[in-house]
């Protein structure tokens, strides 16, 4: 019988994972997906599940039993594949599975780093990015998602350029200013022309890593334009792997 693996997902990687781990003749992929985005990176193959679990307890039960798939088998194995800003998704993850002794690995993509030209201002959270943009900013180009706009509602002095995949809930408070609506990879060229013609002065981003979103940090080193930029959470001490090729392997191990 094959052995059951789960993929916490919803990013490229996470998908990507899902179909090369497919390949391989003694896997049975399940892909869960927490269902935040109207358009996630949905896998092409395997078993997709959207929702959440219920926190750590949940998921420690979904491992043991693996009932919502139609039957009582657990599961073999556990990779987090999500963003590396879905901190609590994380920890649940790595309480369920050491609880249930089910191997785990984290795919976590390799944050941006800082090179010669860049303008960053590190922060910590959104509140303090919010923060930081007081007598910097006049027009902010603002690509933190659209659940992390009411920290910058209450600046009403700038002007914000916003870009989601997905709109904001009606009636939550959101900045002055236009929203796009837009999923990645941009293009070098798109993010230069789009910083020149809304005349931005500054860029507010997650340290997401990755090469999708990339190019406004080149186009703004080229523009010499600051960004204010929100450093990762902290993650669970486990093992890790920085791409998709790392996962496989680790996961051709556990068989």
């Amino acid at each position: 019988m094959k052995k059951r693996l789960l993929i916490l997902g919803g990013t490229g990687d996470a998908a990507e994972l899902a179909v090369r781990a497919s390949q391989i003749a003694d896997i049975e992929v399940v892909s869960s997906l927490a269902g935040r985005t109207q358009q996630p990176f949905t896998p092409k193959t395997g078993t997709v599940r959207i929702g959440g679990f219920g926190g750590a307890a949940g998921l420690a039960a979904f491992l043991l039993v693996s009932g919502a798939l139609g039957d009582d088998r657990p599961i073999d194995f556990l990779i987090d594949a999500t963003h590396p800003f879905a901190a609590q998704i994380s920890a649940n993850a790595a309480v369920a599975a050491a609880e249930c002794n089910v191997p785990f690995l984290m795919l976590v993509r390799p944050a941006w780093e800082r090179v010669e030209g860049d303008r960053w201002i590190d922060v910590a959270s959104h509140s303090e990015a919010a923060r930081a943009l007081l007598g910097l900013s006049q027009r902010v180009f603002l690509t933190i998602g659209r659940q992390e706009l009411a920290a910058f509602a209450g600046l009403d002095a700038i002007w914000f350029l916003m870009r989601a995949i997905d709109p904001p809930a009606l009636n939550s408070p959101i900045p002055n200013g236009k929203l796009l609506l837009a999923r990645g990879p941009f293009s070098l060229e798109e993010e230069r022309q789009l910083l020149l013609e809304y005349q931005i002065d500054t860029i507010v981003s997650k340290n997401s890593g990755g090469g999708a979103t990339y190019a406004k940090i080149v186009a703004a080193r080229e523009l010499g334009i600051p960004v204010v930029m929100v450093q990762r959470p902290p993650i669970p001490d486990v093992e890790q792997v920085a791409d998709v090729a790392g996962a496989i392997a680790w996961l051709v191990k556990q068989l």
